[in-house]
């Protein structure tokens, strides 16, 4: 969504990083430049003056002044200050001290109001609560039958009944305490547009509940009038956030960047993608990085936690240690990467990720190709791909709908890194030995047979996992090749432990 500012943003700030010295002059074409990428973002004109206002007051300050290096400070006070224009910090949800807590679910039709209410039921049961769905749009057919599919997907009830909105909602809190559900999300009906109608019923249900939280859904490709939108409900509703939905679309991001300054309510969560784990709360100063083309090191390191088994990584980290690194290990490492999402989307949460790369249209389904390969092959040619010779390469091309020539190109790869590997070897086991003969001693199991330290042979070391490598995905990124990114060679993948992605993965 935010490519193209992201672009005029990072064009901008490059020229003024370059500066060892700046002048008013520089600051303000660098700011008229800023201001037209906001607009024509389509971000609201009085957020648009009063950024540029505030950026300009900080840049000819004393704080700048004294700067060391005036242009990285410049880059610091533009992602301080469009930090808070998207909202400043992270929303923080509260639980009411006598269950349930109720939120309650507003928007126009078409909006995305009904998928969400799945995926804020999603999210809170991630964070070990219970919640209960309640289905008080009645008006627009099948909605409530929408609501139980989606409420099955994620084992979440759904109470509704055929009745009126404002009673479901209303019956659906006393569901909720009878069979012990510690948060209601109540989805209301829509319209195409605002009338009195739908804000009179909306009204209605709010008073009947008596919610903790209401949160509007707004679509972020409408633009401008998403903000219309949230106005108009909030002299009603009196809203505690927004969620904006579609921040995967390729509208301008104006929405985002208007919505909390205009009406005075933070963005609580973003819907980036279809399905139901696409969800999570609202960050600004990760979102600005992104823009700031700094990339979002925190959410990549989220999802590669949700996606990576604790048990399954330490397997890992022991079989590299031994040297050990066959084509089921590369399968493991291609799974977990498709559960983080899309490549782009990955490289784009990376810092230092030349543009080019980060903007390149990158086919997933070179994955699904270098996964058939593999699946194809026996299980001794996994371990031991010296094995697989013209034959079983014609075999294996065959059963995974690809030319041998791109089986042998994998497997010339495969074994690169298994080369790789071996090297490794010997790297770090005086360390290990040391170690283990300090523990040995400790345990009053000093010395064996003729003098010698028991538990003190050569170990293989821990060795860097070696990165998803793809045939032809250098095409797929346009010939742009990797520089800057960790381990990405080339036509290859990142590797995700150059990621520092904490306890649980695989130790470099």
């Amino acid at each position: 969504m935010f490519e193209a500012l992201s672009d005029r943003f990072e064009g901008v700030l490059g020229r003024l990083r370059s500066k060892g010295k700046l002048t008013e002059a520089d600051v303000d074409e660098a700011l008229r430049e800023i201001r037209l990428a906001l607009l024509e973002a389509d971000v609201n004109f009085t957020v648009v003056k009063n950024f540029v206002g505030r950026v300009r007051e900080r840049c000819l300050s004393e704080e700048m002044s004294k700067a060391l290096n005036p242009g990285q400070q410049v880059v610091k006070i533009v992602n301080d200050e469009l930090t808070t224009t998207l909202g400043g910090e992270t929303i923080r949800i509260t639980y009411s001290s006598k269950p349930p807590t109720v939120v309650l679910m507003a928007g126009l039709q078409g909006s995305g109001k009904t998928t969400n209410s799945a995926k804020l039921a999603r999210w809170f049961k991630s964070q070990g609560r219970h919640p209960l769905l309640v289905g008080a749009d009645l008006q627009r057919p099948a909605a409530v039958e929408q609501l139980r599919t989606l409420g099955r997907q994620i084992e979440v009830p759904v109470f509704s009944e055929a009745t009126d909105p404002v009673a479901v909602a209303s019956a659906g809190i006393a569901e909720a305490r009878k069979t012990g559900r510690d948060v209601v999300i109540v989805d209301t009906a829509g319209r195409l547009a605002i009338d009195e109608e739908l804000m009179d019923e909306v009204r209605r249900i709010s008073e009947a509940v008596d919610p903790n939280y209401t949160f509007l859904v707004i679509d972020a490709m409408t633009g401008q009038d998403a903000v219309t939108t949230a106005e108009a409900f909030h002299q009603t509703l009196e809203l505690d956030g927004v969620i904006l939905t579609k921040l995967d679309g390729d509208a301008r991001g104006g929405a985002a960047l208007s919505v909390k300054e205009v009406v005075g309510r933070p963005i609580a969560f973003a819907s980036t993608g279809e399905k139901l784990r696409d969800f999570d709360l609202f960050h600004p100063d990760r979102l600005a990085g992104r823009i700031l083309g700094m990339g979002d090191v925190l959410t990549l390191i989220e999802k590669a936690e949700q996606v990576y088994e604790k048990d399954e990584a330490e397997a890992a980290a022991a079989r590299l240690m031994e040297g050990q690194f066959t084509f089921d290990d590369f399968l493991d490492q291609m799974q977990q990467l498709k559960k983080m999402g899309p490549i782009s989307g990955i490289l784009g949460m990376m810092p230092g990720v030349p543009k080019e790369v980060r903007n390149a249209e990158i086919d997933d389904r070179e994955l699904a190709r270098v996964e058939a390969m593999i699946r194809s092959m026996t299980s001794a040619e996994r371990v031991d791909p010296d094995l697989i010779d013209q034959s079983r390469r014609v075999r294996i091309a065959k059963g995974s709908g690809t030319e041998p020539a791109q089986v042998a190109a994998l497997v010339s790869q495969f074994k690169e890194m298994s080369k790789m590997m071996k090297r490794m070897g010997g790297m770090g086991s005086k360390r290990i030995a040391k170690s283990r003969r300090k523990a040995a001693k400790a345990k009053g199991k000093g010395k064996g047979p003729g003098g010698n330290r028991s538990g003190g042979g050569r170990v293989a070391p821990k060795g860097p996992k070696a990165p998803l490598r793809l045939p032809n995905l250098e095409q797929s990124l346009g010939g742009a090749g990797g520089k800057g990114l960790p381990n990405l060679g080339k036509g290859g993948l990142p590797d995700l432990s150059d990621l520092g992605l904490g306890e649980g993965l695989p130790e470099r």
